[in-house]
């Protein structure tokens, strides 16, 4: 038995969109596209730090460890405390835009333009926070000693505080002189000199009796392994070979040298994208004060950047979870 299908003028078409299906403008339908697209990418790079962190579970870096500061309290230990302030001003800059696409619907250029600026005002403040954390993690905080197997060995005291290898290391005076283009090797330079030898180390170390070593293996509890004095020592001595300071693309003083990869590449994609989306709200900020939009009728550009910004806003909350809270 076959079926009958009838179909009477427009209304009776499989496809009657014509130039606006599903009554979207082409350039908002190409809008998600672009976040379809777009999220795909993010998808990619994140499912692969899902796999990186799960092979290399027992020796991943605690984010409560990594990301502890907080601007103009040196010292004070506030894991998280900033990182979750720029998430709340990032998801507020959200809140901006709906308001902003609101009042380009009612055509109230004022309260467009209030709104689009405390928008890129919010992105700004992302934007620079996000460098201020680049740099405390590419600094370091108490620095490490790096073994023979590529781990990292912490150094804390008997009531299992980190401590800085500024606290009981005292480097001694060496006539060695970092090589560069103009004295030494031909059109490279060489990596910055630590401040620190291992000779150095082992004699701060052993003047110290209540210092300890910590590596970074994780136990079941997801705590790091802690020696024993005389462990400390020997491991020390037989496995360790140099300083590293901070974090960049080959060493990590906060364990698996991934995990600085990941975040360098996975924050620094998306910062681009919070920077490209300041860059386009800025644009549109400047042609909602010249009345641009007013001459056409309609605010559809602010509504197009809004769903930009509100997919730069969801991929953040994602790239939160990842690397800071789980």
């Amino acid at each position: 038995m076959e079926a009958t299908v009838t179909r009477t003028g427009t209304e009776g078409k499989t496809w009657g969109g014509g130039n606006q299906p599903l009554k979207v403008s082409y350039g908002k339908m190409m809008m998600w596209f672009f976040i379809l697209s777009d999220a795909l990418t993010f998808s990619g790079f994140l499912a692969s730090y899902g796999f990186a962190r799960y092979k290399f579970s027992n020796s991943w870096p605690i984010a409560d460890e990594v990301f502890n500061h907080f601007p103009f309290l040196h010292g004070v230990d506030a894991p998280m405390y900033y990182v979750a302030l720029m998430t709340f001003i990032l998801i507020f800059s959200s809140v901006t835009m709906v308001l902003a696409v609101d009042a380009g619907h009612n055509m109230k250029r004022g309260k467009v333009a209030i709104y689009m600026l405390l928008t890129i005002i919010g992105g700004i403040i992302f934007l620079g926070s996000q460098a201020w954390e680049w740099k405390n993690f590419i600094q370091g905080t108490y620095g490490a000693i790096e073994t023979r197997g590529g781990n990292v060995l912490q150094v804390i005291d008997n009531d299992g505080h980190r401590v800085a290898l500024d606290e009981f290391v005292v480097a001694a005076p060496k006539e060695r002189i970092q090589h560069e283009r103009t004295n030494g090797l031909w059109f490279t330079d060489e990596p910055t000199l630590a401040r620190f030898t291992m000779d150095d180390v082992l004699a701060g170390f052993e003047a110290n009796p209540n210092l300890l070593i910590r590596t970074q293996e994780l136990t079941e509890t997801g705590e790091k392994v802690i020696l024993t004095r005389q462990a400390s020592l020997a491991k020390l001595e037989s496995e360790g070979i140099g300083v590293i300071e901070g974090a960049n693309l080959q060493k990590n003083e906060y364990g698996n040298p991934l995990f600085g990869d990941f975040f360098f590449f996975i924050t620094g994609f998306h910062g681009f994208h919070v920077l490209t989306g300041v860059l386009i709200n800025i644009i549109i900020f400047f042609n909602v004060l010249i009345g641009t939009y007013e001459r056409r009728g309609h605010y559809e550009m602010v509504e197009k950047v809004g769903l930009y910004w509100h997919f730069v806003d969801l991929v953040w909350v994602f790239v939160f979870t990842f690397f800071y809270l789980v």
